[in-house]
């Protein structure tokens, strides 16, 4: 069966993936609609799909249509897709179908106004090894006009007895906390005006009935790759009709041309429950988004929480020595080793070493971490200035400001302007000699500040624009380096940043115990091989809160394990107790990395091949109180399983059925690592 099918007759085009079917086909009015977005179709069954045909129950009521892109032409009375005006105060569009093109899983469905000579073109991909569906439109006048919205792409639902929403909120060092809601009548907007993704909110929905679970049940869910402000506006109209719209920028929002391309909004069908829908996004973004994912993520030390601002060339050297006895294979310095950087009121803009902390350049300390065998990786914040810098005194005209207004200062710095071609270029430049000129393998990418007095039309989006193509620059200038994402933590977590890095910092909140319900909202769509997560140091230096190191190390080993104490500290006993643990990262990190997720009580599974591993974690221990079995999932159930550790064999559809007893320690915050190996029968 071909990916994409036309049927002419009928004019309705069938895009097929491994498991589902996704249907598109004209009215007699030339408005495109979805026709199905569900289980897989057979070219007969996609035939016998009823068509779309407008229905309204009075004068006062909207067309039934699920619409692809909703305008604001005629009576339609949802939220618009595409908000327009033409030069003579026209608004919205009258759809006409000019024809189609197919190439290798890729449909652009090619329409027009009837009245203005503006085209539209509404992009599809799909590829044989997903169910996932990537979507996004292009726009072409030939006279210009003002765009007050443009999204990549609308969703519909079928017909379902209820609908719940889940999607990720939160806050800085709070991110990702999933919520799941009834989706009421009316329209529910999630959306960041910031300038960046945000703590507050993520660009990804997941709806179903209500009766979804997270091994079970229909999910239909979508995801916005995009890294600046965003806005997705849901639909639940009283006659039941549902889904959603969204792309980038927000409300009040200007923008005057006559060419616009959106960024993709991806969605998939799934009937294995949350964590089917979630493991199917893990495997699409490590195959079609993540630049490097067939890397094994290498094991970083980064010197932040040890130091803080005070960084020195000895210092520095002292904690690499640590970091490779207790593992580490990259050893990242962090803030404060350019320009007058001893706060973070002064320096940023001014990249180059500091000359008083090493007085020899990044030399002396690079050859030193390459000699105790780890490479080099580096802080950096391209997009800030301090207006203590000498960058800011000889360009204050290029931050972003609104004239006769103070300049709103967040963190004591302000944002440069990166739609300005000059103030890109000068970053790209800086950032390619800093590479060039040292043996530098790793760049921490951070942004530390929202944005501010910014046009949110042409100025944000070109921000973005802007530092997708510096670091696609520097990738391909540079194919060694590896680019960890980073804005205040989880503050750039999308589809667009992961298309250009290899890793995320998750959170600056590095408590094990908050760092539970933190990865359990960023694995809803993003794999763990891209999250990031620290060991430090307990009391933790956020929340105060004392942890086991076992327990900060688990935590951490389910996703990208990395260390950020501070080791000069830590006693003997628990350098040696981290370097055990360290290695046994080793051991599972492909299983973790690349494998299979599944979210349980209190606990991730990992499943890759013939292996599984298992960490569970146990807050508050209770006297008297009974253990609970973890039940394991999507084992073989007629396979035996062999602890690689207790050497106790299990069969697997009693893992599943029954469960095990994880080997907690009788303390708080006890956790256990399980190793499982599938024996050949």
């Amino acid at each position: 069966m071909s990916l994409i099918a036309f049927d002419p007759s009928r004019r309705r085009w069938s895009l097929t993936t491994p498991r589902t079917s996704y249907v598109i086909g004209l009215t007699d009015d030339d408005v495109p609609a979805c026709l199905h977005w569900g289980p897989r179709l057979t070219p007969e069954q996609a035939a016998a799909l009823p068509g779309a045909v407008p229905f309204r129950a009075s004068s006062f009521d909207e067309s039934g249509v699920a619409e692809e892109l909703l305008t604001e032409a005629g009576a339609r009375f949802g939220a618009a897709s595409l908000q327009i005006r033409f030069a003579n105060g026209d608004t919205g569009v009258e759809w006409q179908h000019t024809g189609h093109e197919i190439e290798d899983g890729h449909l652009t469905i090619l329409m027009r106004d009837r009245a203005h000579p503006l085209e539209v073109a509404l992009h599809y991909r799909v590829r044989a090894d997903s169910d996932v569906v990537e979507r996004w439109t292009e726009i072409r006048s030939e006279e210009p006009v003002t765009l007050l919205r443009c999204d990549s792409a609308a969703w519909n639902l079928p017909p379902l007895p209820g609908y719940r929403l889940s999607h990720a909120s939160g806050g800085w060092a709070a991110e990702n906390s999933v919520r799941r809601v009834e989706l009421p009548v009316g329209e529910t907007v999630l959306t960041s005006r910031r300038g960046i993704t945000s703590h507050q909110a993520n660009p990804w929905v997941m709806v179903d009935s209500g009766e979804a679970g997270e091994e079970h049940g229909e999910v239909w869910s979508a995801a916005l790759a995009w890294s600046g402000s965003w806005r997705l506006t849901l639909g639940r109209t009283p006659s039941g009709r549902t889904g959603w719209t969204g792309g980038f920028g927000h409300e009040g929002v200007s923008w005057q041309g006559t060419e616009w391309s959106t960024p993709v909004f991806a969605g998939l069908y799934s009937d294995g429950g949350f964590g089917g829908a979630s493991r199917t996004w893990h495997r699409y973004v490590n195959e079609h988004v993540r630049p490097a994912a067939g890397e094994l993520r290498p094991l970083l030390y980064n010197s932040w929480e040890a130091v803080g601002f005070d960084v020195g060339e000895e210092s520095q050297k002292r904690m690499a020595a640590l970091a490779a006895r207790v593992g580490a294979e990259v050893f990242v310095m962090d803030d404060a080793w350019f320009g007058g950087r001893t706060s973070d009121r002064a320096g940023l803009g001014d990249w180059w070493p500091n000359p008083v902390r090493f007085p020899d350049g990044l030399t002396p300390l690079i050859e030193e971490v390459h000699r105790l065998g780890m490479k080099f990786g580096l802080w950096v914040e391209p997009e800030m200035v301090n207006p203590d810098s000498d960058l800011y005194r000889e360009h204050p005209d290029w931050v972003v400001h609104m004239p006769g207004r103070p300049r709103t200062e967040l963190r004591h710095q302000l944002l440069l302007d990166f739609s300005r071609p000059e103030v890109a270029d000068w970053a790209h430049k800086w950032l390619h000699r800093l590479v060039s000129e040292h043996a530098i393998d790793f760049l921490k990418w951070d942004c530390n500040r929202t944005f501010t007095q910014a046009d949110p039309g042409d100025l944000l989006v070109g921000h973005v624009r802007a530092v997708y193509s510096i670091l696609d620059r520097l990738r391909a200038d540079h194919p060694h380096l590896r680019v960890e994402a980073c804005s205040g933590g989880g503050g750039r977590t999308d589809l667009g940043m992961m298309a250009r890095t290899d890793q995320v910092w998750t959170s600056d909140n590095t408590d094990a115990a908050d760092r539970l319900s933190i990865q359990h909202g960023f694995t809803q769509i993003y794999p763990a091989g891209a999250m990031a997560a620290w060991v430090t140091d307990s009391p933790n230096p956020i929340t105060g809160r004392r942890v086991p190191l076992a327990f900060r190390f688990h935590v951490a080993m389910a996703g990208v394990l990395g260390l950020g104490g501070d080791l000069p500290n830590w006693s003997e006993r628990e350098l040696d107790e981290a370097a055990g643990l360290v290695a046994l990262y080793k051991d599972i990190r492909p299983v973790v990395q690349y494998g299979e997720l599944h979210r349980l009580r209190e606990a991730v599974q990992y499943t890759l091949g013939e292996r599984v591993v298992v960490l569970a974690f146990r807050r508050r221990a209770a006297f008297g109180a009974p253990g609970v079995p973890l039940r394991l999932s999507g084992l073989d159930p007629d396979a035996r399983y062999r602890d690689e550790d207790t050497g106790a064999v299990h069969h697997g559809v009693l893992l599943t059925s029954r469960g095990l007893l994880p080997p907690f320690p009788n303390d708080d915050y006890a956790s256990a690592l399980i190793r499982l190996r599938k024996e050949q029968p």
